[in-house]
């Protein structure tokens, strides 16, 4: 499949909104650092169509531009371009747009569903879903999983810190007795040394490297010793505090909720903090990161006493229990680093500061933890399936009853004395729940993006995201094998059904009908195949106009957006609903692609699924005169790509008082009785 290249930077710098600006960029496919007011990284800027190049419904894949903050959050979410029809001119670009405002705040982390929920079940709430667009679920379902898609591409890539699944977090329930000696012996307690000497180091040859005279004097004193322990397990919280600091803990962790507990213990000279040290907020000499990104700390502002159980010298050094929110990614049961800074000062009165960083890693046991299960989406088609399941059960049912009657009891039902009357009640079925309802008037624009795809070498993904199409498809195809064009053409296209019904009305008033010659019929009928040919040929030589070139169809207009929209767009297809009440479903036989389309799916028809005598035609031309698509040759035979399955000619082949043959066989036989 063809890569798209990426904008170039002048285009992306003009969607980035002050005072956020544009950074440099990061690799060759269009992502770039986002850089605050001060100039510093502070996220990532990307579009979405050459990483996750997903095709929409009409082929082409819709471009979004991804603003990310360094802990995974969007921070802006806005649609560049895309191709989709229902946007391009039937409900405009608007809601387009404001379906993509609702991705700001929320983090990759989400599992974030377009739809609404569905069932009563208790883990629903779980998923944070996206207000869809209605008549427009199929690409916003796509135009979502291309934004997923290439957003975790990137924190995979670039933001490997950032947590896309729930990270770990204490598991209340788990017991265990231990003890100090036991938390050192299973490595649950970091401990960190530094010499004098060691410090002294790091700042020789700077300006500092004189002004801390005990390091000078007394290099192999410890200059910190450091003691690291994660409370947030209750088993070690326990075996660590006395009694009356480990239950302000677990209060405090009660109204804190997503909080880890870090205790750091320093007992030498370092201390852990300076002087200028407000409580509860962040250290100023400690910090922290995991995979590269840092990790937020703050002071809990909690009272630390240790137990008895602890060695001597911990009771006599510095203690703090600090606090992450495990929301923002950090995990406790995966290796972290802790940071201190040791700090210098040269001069007098106005002193240069000086610092060098010394690191430490911890990690605590899994066994402690326990990760909540993470609640996947369903597959998009899945959550189709599931948001149209009521109007896909109609939907079957009468798809399989239509198939039946015509497959087992055509005759019966053109018989039938109410035949008129239960055919235009299909018709209105098809108008009103498949066409205004369902949304499922098949378009020559899907046959066009499935060509696309296949030319691209792309995923045929995007028809599943409209389940209820999907489904008359399905039973289209089906027909071509037993009817043709006809079960599509004659019974289950919504605009069909409209000018059937503008065609009855224009008889009722008793309107002048236009009947084309033979010759100009059989002329006429070749321009559908003219305009389907060109709709190809715009797939392959200008993709981008396709979505323009598909608005010969008027089924967008009458049905998908039931004629709100542009004006000339009302006014075009209201044009061939008026000239069906004069030229009987003029654009059904002359100019619609997808009738093209399905007369040349009809060629795999196995049968002749209309009765013929050896009358018809010689001399019988009834059939031929009375049928309104001109489908009968003048040799009585049936021209099947142009057979709509009106069944007209199957109810005059059986009625014994219209057809001819049956009449004239009759009168014979009176005759010959009367003879007798």
């Amino acid at each position: 499949m063809a890569v798209a290249e990426p904008l170039d930077r002048d285009v992306i710098a003009g969607f980035v909104a002050p005072p956020m600006e544009l950074g440099a960029a990061v690799n060759d496919k269009g992502v770039y650092e986002l850089l605050n007011s001060g100039g510093a990284h502070a996220g990532y800027v990307f579009e979405t169509e050459p990483m996750a190049p997903l095709p929409g419904f009409s082929g082409a894949p819709v471009n979004v531009l991804v603003v990310l903050d360094l802990e995974g959050r969007f921070l802006d979410v806005r649609l560049i371009s895309h191709n989709e029809p229902i946007f391009v001119s039937g409900l405009g670009p608007a809601p387009f747009h404001k379906f993509f405002e609702q991705y700001r705040g929320h983090s990759i982390s989400d599992t974030l569903v377009v739809g609404s929920p569905y069932g009563s079940g208790s883990d629903s709430s779980a998923l944070i879903y996206l207000d869809g667009v209605t008549k427009a679920t199929a690409s916003v379902r796509i135009a979502h999983e291309s934004v997923l898609a290439a957003a975790l591409q990137v924190a995979r890539e670039k933001m490997g810190g950032v947590a896309v699944s729930a990270p770990a977090f204490p598991n209340k329930a788990y017991e265990e007795d231990l003890t100090w000696d036991d938390l050192i012996q299973q490595g649950l307690v970091t401990r960190k040394t530094v010499l004098n000497s060691e410090v002294q180091a790091e700042f020789s040859g700077t300006v500092w490297a004189d002004d801390d005279p005990i390091a000078l004097t007394e290099p192999d004193a410890e200059y910190l010793d450091l003691w690291i322990v994660d409370l947030g397990p209750p088993a070690i919280a326990r075996a660590v505090l006395d009694g009356d600091s480990y239950d302000d803990l677990q209060r405090f962790l009660e109204i804190s909720g997503d909080d880890e507990p870090i205790l750091v213990i320093e007992t030498a000279r370092h201390g852990l903090v300076s002087d200028d040290f407000v409580r509860n907020t962040a250290p100023d000499w400690i910090s922290a990161e995991q995979n590269g990104f840092p990790i937020a700390l703050r002071d809990s502002d909690l009272f630390v006493e240790l137990s008895d159980d602890l060695p001597i010298e911990l009771h006599d050094g510095v203690a703090l229990i600090l606090r992450t929110d495990r929301r923002l990614g950090f995990d406790p049961a995966t290796e972290w680093t802790l940071k201190v800074q040791a700090v210098r000062e040269h001069g007098m009165f106005h002193p240069d500061i000086g610092s060098v960083t010394l690191s430490a890693t911890h990690v605590t046991d899994d066994r402690f933890f326990t990760r909540p299960e993470v609640i996947q989406p369903a597959p998009p088609w899945l959550e189709a399936l599931r948001a149209r399941s009521s109007d896909l059960i109609t939907l079957a049912v009468f798809l399989a009853g239509l198939v039946g009657i015509l497959a087992f009891g055509m005759n019966a039902l053109a018989a039938h004395p109410n035949f008129t009357a239960i055919r235009l009640t299909i018709l209105a079925f098809m108008t009103g729940f498949v066409g205004w309802w369902g949304q499922g008037q098949l378009s020559i624009v899907t046959p066009l993006a499935t060509l696309r795809t296949a030319v691209d070498g792309g995923s045929y993904s995007f028809l599943l995201y409209d389940p209820f199409s999907l489904l008359i498809w399905f039973a289209a195809i089906i027909g071509f094998f037993l009817w043709g064009r006809a079960l599509f053409c004659g019974w289950l296209c919504p605009f069909g059904a409209l000018q059937e019904f503008a065609s009855y009305i224009g008889r009722m008033v008793r309107l002048p009908q236009i009947e084309p010659s033979r010759d100009w019929d059989a002329c006429l009928k070749w321009l559908k195949y003219v305009v389907l040919l060109s709709l190809v040929l715009v797939v392959f030589i200008a993709p981008d106009h396709v979505d323009k070139a598909t608005e010969v169809e008027p089924f967008k207009t009458a049905i998908t957006t039931f004629f709100i929209r542009e004006w000339y767009y009302v006014v075009y297809a209201v044009f061939w609903l008026v000239l069906s009440m004069v030229l009987f479903k003029g654009f059904c036989r002359y100019v619609c692609p997808l009738g093209a389309l399905m007369a040349i799916g009809g060629l795999i028809r196995r049968r002749n699924w209309i009765e013929r005598r050896q009358e018809c035609g010689t001399p019988c031309q009834l059939c031929k005169v009375k049928c309104a698509y001109q489908a009968i040759e003048k040799s009585g035979k049936v021209q099947y790509s142009e057979c709509f399955g009106c069944l007209d000619c199957v109810k005059i082949h059986d009625d014994a008082e219209q057809c001819v043959p049956l009449i004239l066989a009759r009168r014979k036989k009176t005759r010959g009785v009367a003879a007798r």
